[in-house]
């Protein structure tokens, strides 16, 4: 299934830095019958974008109000909407400070490289494991395989500019790219795919929520909440599954975008009667 993480907001940091970088005036430059908090929304929007960085202050709560006018609780409603789009995120007795990014999960076969890349983020990988192994009974019905079946068996730990973001483990048909491993890990999984004559063409993805183990956490670096994000996913090519995989996504770092659109017409045929023989002969033009 987004996205780049931004060192946490330096000890004793406060709303008014940001506050006092506003400019003066911006009020409520909006067109006519919009909302006060929706005014609100669109002037930290555009500071965000504009002038701050990841973990830094937005205007507080009183600066906000006194600026615009307006009374705190509908102040407050900004900033909660953005907090609940996860732009920005509070901290107990600390303020409000713009989110790191996240990584739009997208419902699509690409790889964890590709996502991070289309938001401008620097991808890395570290391997933890790699050997060609027997296939345990789940591996083995994932991939149509027999138990025991040699697969090759990939444990990594990915990161966006330099950050823990997910953990995989995945296993391809040792038979389908016998060599995959033979010079280390490639740097693509998918690209040595491609290069087998193995082009992944679609996939199955299963989601579940889920909280990370103390290994997992350790890896992920998770600081208080260890909400994650698992998956599985069968890939698949023209011979069939060549892959098949699981991963720990960070729950803070990670959001899933399902496109959406409006359903195709269904098209019933008119039953036939009881006794009415099927056309099997085909009609012709008078």
């Amino acid at each position: 299934m987004t996205t780049s993480p931004a060192p946490s907001p330096a000890p004793g940091a406060t709303a008014t830095p940001a506050a006092a970088r506003a400019p003066r005036g911006a009020g409520l430059r909006t067109a006519r019958g919009r909302h006060k908090y929706q005014t609100v929304r669109a002037y930290l929007v555009d500071l965000i974008e504009n002038e701050l960085r990841e973990g830094d202050a937005v205007p507080s709560e009183r600066a906000l109000t006194e600026r615009f006018g307006i009374s705190r609780m509908t102040v407050r409603q900004a900033l909660e909407a953005l907090v609940a789009d996860g732009v920005l995120q509070r901290e107990q007795g600390r303020g409000t400070f713009v989110a790191p990014r996240r990584i739009d999960f997208e419902m699509r076969l690409t790889t964890f490289a590709e996502d991070a890349r289309r938001r401008g983020m620097i991808p890395g990988t570290r391997v933890l494991d790699a050997a060609t192994v027997p296939a345990v009974p789940r591996v083995a019905e994932e991939l149509a395989l027999k138990e025991g079946d040699p697969v090759h068996r990939l444990e990594r730990l990915r990161t966006a500019d330099g950050e823990p973001m997910s953990l995989e483990v995945g296993w391809i048909p040792a038979h389908l790219v016998p060599g995959l491993l033979d010079d280390g890990v490639p740097e693509s999984i998918y690209g040595a795919l491609r290069s087998a004559g193995l082009a992944p063409t679609w996939g199955e993805d299963t989601f579940l929520a889920a909280e990370a183990t103390d290994a997992e956490a350790a890896l992920l670096e998770l600081r208080g909440s260890r909400a994650v994000l698992r998956t599985r996913r069968r890939t698949y090519a023209d011979v069939g599954a060549v892959m098949y995989s699981q991963a720990c996504y960070r729950g803070d770092r990670y959001s899933v975008v399902v496109p959406l659109r409006e359903p195709r017409p269904v098209i019933v045929p008119r039953p036939r009667e009881q006794d009415e023989p099927a056309d099997t002969a085909g009609r012709t033009s008078p």
